[in-house]
Parts: structure tokens; sequence; C-alpha cells
């Protein structure tokens, strides 16, 4: 059967330009229901959907079907496990105290007194009262009842001077009585405590701390090692001092536990693909500096950051981890001179036919896809090894 082709009327019409047509055209295929292939009955069709034929760059795989690969999640920016209870009266609050001069002026007063009752008794020697400017009184004895005054004024001396302390910028005293929390003291310079309260001293500063080497595990169950910095701080002494028994033990136990969860998530490294790995320091060290700060926040601790300066792998696999990485470089390089080498072939050949230059049926055209193929890709290889 013959067609013709009838040209537009109105004078001659400019060429059409050649259209496109690419040497290697991508493959696309569909997915089919096994419920599908036994239909006998008259139901109507089922609109199906378009799958891509993937294959991992670098490797010998087949191309498989599905929906593509699901690349990893991110790690959480919060911890999934519930942090632990607060205990709501265990608040930090202002503590008792009074400036540092009244106890020395209170302690003064009493030695003042007690020195007076001597004098009066007559028990000052004659030779020190001369000293002093003072008559010298005969001497009648020390009554029970003068014993009792210079008792209580030696105890009251002993009192004041024994409140009498230093507090420090940086530093603050946290307060028990008999078992009872009785406040946080923040004051710096000379102050008056009351010496029946037992004083512990915190460290409040802004602090960093520096983790040995760590055993881990990634996504893949890949052995890594890991050394963390914190930087942290105590925001409340009361929880921090009487809600745990070592907070710094507690903080450390934290790290090991939160780095764990968080780098289970992702795998250290994504040879063939594209997608999130703990190489995101940024994102691995926000969901860290996360679940830290939701399991410390029950002992008053407060965590400014929480970074991995180092992810390595275990002494036992870094040899075979580090040929593997090593394998996949070249499997992404080769990828991609072969990309480059295809797309050039595709051009050419385009440009060739386009333009009239070559005539070629369809034996000549994969002759000439295969010579030329063969000959971009050596010199193209060949650039790179030197």
């Amino acid at each position: 059967m013959n067609t013709t082709t009838s040209e537009p009327e109105g004078g001659d019409a400019p060429p059409a330009a050649p259209r496109h047509t690419p040497v290697i055209a991508p493959e696309a295929t569909t997915e089919i229901p096994v419920h599908l292939l036994f239909r006998d009955n008259g139901s109507p069709p089922i609109a199906l959907r378009p799958a891509v034929v993937a294959r991992r760059q670098g490797t010998g795989e087949q191309p498989r079907v599905g929906r593509g690969p699901t690349a990893p999640r991110p790690p959480a920016a919060a911890s999934p496990t519930p942090a632990p209870p607060l205990d709501p009266g265990l608040v930090e609050r202002p503590g008792a105290v009074l400036p540092g001069w009244t106890g020395m002026v209170a302690a003064a007063c009493a030695l003042a007194g007690i020195g007076t009752l001597l004098w009066g008794a007559g028990a000052v020697p004659a030779m020190a009262a001369g000293v002093l400017g003072l008559a010298a009184h005969p001497y009648h004895g020390i009554g029970l009842g003068l014993w009792c005054l210079v008792a209580l004024g030696v105890l009251i001396a002993l009192f004041a001077l024994g409140g009498i302390g230093r507090g420090q910028v940086g530093h603050v005293w946290v307060l028990t009585q008999f078992g009872e929390y009785r406040g946080s003291v923040r004051r710096a310079g000379l102050l008056w405590l009351s010496p029946l309260l037992l004083r512990r001293r915190v460290d409040v500063r802004l602090r960093h701390w520096r983790s040995d080497p760590m055993p881990a595990v990634d996504a893949d169950g890949t052995a890594l090692r890991v050394v963390v910095l914190v930087v942290w701080r105590v925001r409340d002494t009361a929880r921090a001092v009487l809600g745990v028994e070592d907070h710094e033990e507690y903080l450390s136990e934290q790290v090991e536990s939160a780095m764990a969860r968080v780098l289970s998530q992702l795998p250290a490294d994504a040879f063939h693909e594209d997608a999130p790995t703990l190489r995101d320091a940024e994102a691995v060290g926000d969901a860290l500096t996360g679940t830290l700060s939701a399991q410390c926040a029950a002992v008053g601790i407060e965590i400014f950051s929480a970074q991995p300066v180092g992810i390595e792998y275990a002494p036992e696999v870094a040899a075979a981890m580090q040929r593997r990485r090593i394998a996949a470089i070249d499997a992404k390089h080769r990828d991609s001179v072969l990309t480059s080498v295809v797309d050039a072939v595709d051009d050419t050949v385009t440009r060739l036919t386009a333009r009239g230059l070559v005539e070629l049926d369809d034996y000549e055209r994969k002759a000439l896809v295969k010579d030329l193929t063969v000959a971009f890709y050596a010199g193209r290889a060949g650039a790179w090894e030197d």
C-alpha cells in the first residue's frame, strides 16, 4: 500500500528539522500484579503503575524492578526513649546567706564581751591591763554565772567565725541540713553561712568533655570507633548534686547510650549511591545533641552541643572497608566516564546522520556506534589513568 504526503499550499515551506532520536534510549517497564495473570472474568482492567528499572552503580547486578531504592532516613532530632521523670520538689532555690562582715562583727563583739567580763572580775593580769590602758581590779574569783557567760561568749565567737566562707565566681554552694535541701548560694566574695549547714561546692562554668574512642555500630552492623566532644554546664545545682549520685559519671554514660542510638540509624558510608550517612557531621551532631539534652535535663545538666569529632572503622574491619571505599570510588569514576562516552557517541552519530554526511543502514549504524564507543572509552580511560 502506497502512502503519499501532501505538502502545504502557499509556496515552498522550510524543511522540517530532523527529529533527534537517541541512540541508546532509557528502558522502562511496568509492574504486573500476579493475580492479573490468572484473570478469567470480564472485570475492567486495572491501571498499572510504571516502575523504574535501576542498576546499582559500579556493580554487576542485574536491573531490578521496583519503586526505586529507599534511602535511609536522617537521624531523628529527638530521642524516642522517654526522659527520666523530674522531681517537682527538687528545684534550685536561693539559700540563706549574709555578708561576711556580719560574722566578723559578731565574733569581735563576743570576744570583747568576754574580755570585759574577765577584766571586771579581776582575771586580767595587771601587766596586760596596763598595756591596754585599763585599771587593774582585784581578783575575787569567777563564779558559776560568770563562767556560763564566758562559755556563751566563746560559743558565739566560734559560731560567728565558723560560718565565714568565700564564694567564687563560677561555683555554687549547695546547702543541706540533716539531709534536707536548704538552698543554693551563687554569690561571690566573703559570705557568712550557718555552720550547721553542710556545704557542697559545684562547678557551674561552661565545660567540655572529650570522650575516649568508644565502640559503636552503624545501620549495617559495621564496627566503629567514635570520639565525641560535649559542651555542657550545670544548670540546676539541686538536681545535679541531690538528684543523682555523680552527675559527671551520669553524663558520660548517657553520651555513650545516645551515641549508640543515633549512630545505629545510618550507615557509615554509602559506597554505591547518594544517601545520608554518618559523614554528615551537622545532622548527626544535631540528633546527638537533642537526644542527650532530653536525657540530662532530669539531673540539671544543660547540653549546648554534642559533636562527633572522629568516626573511624574499628581496627578489625578498617582494612577491608578501605579497600571497599577505593573500589567504590573507582567504579563511580568509570561509570561517569562511560556516561560521557555514551553521550559523545550519541551526539556524533546524530550529527553525522542529520547533516547527511553518511547514510547508514541498521548494521552499519551499530558498527559505527561500536567503533566510536571503543575509541572514545579507550581515550578517556587512558587520560584518567595518566
